[in-house]
């Protein structure tokens, strides 16, 4: 084996693997309907989530249309911070679907504030 090919092959074989698997992360496979109903039930006592349903006066959190409108909020970053326990929100589980599904109606809402 040629171990000095090794620092030209590894950095180009990882730009490649993490290309791809950014390309998948950004790809929407949820349900944004779907979402938008999870939502709606399980995140609206909190947040504004869309539609009508109102905001906890004493618990002030972003609107989801204020987390889409976020330049720096991606799918990859949502489906981390959903999968992530957090200090000021309940320990939710979710799974797999559910994250997709809330990923694509939250990505869903950009644009719309």
């Amino acid at each position: 084996m040629n171990y000095g090919a090794i620092p030209t092959i590894l950095p180009a074989s990882m730009f490649l693997i993490l290309g791809l698997g950014s390309a998948q992360a950004q790809e929407m496979v949820g349900d944004p309907e779907a979402g938008a109903i999870f939502a709606q039930r399980v995140c609206a006592t909190c947040h504004i989530v869309g539609g009508d349903w109102p905001a906890n006066p004493r618990n002030p959190v972003p609107a989801f249309e204020e987390i889409a409108s976020t330049p720096s909020v991606t799918p990859l970053g949502l489906r981390v911070f959903l999968n992530s326990p957090h200090r000021n929100m309940p320990n939710l589980i979710l799974s797999e679907k559910e994250v997709d599904d809330v990923i694509a109606y939250i990505m869903g809402l950009r644009g719309r504030r």
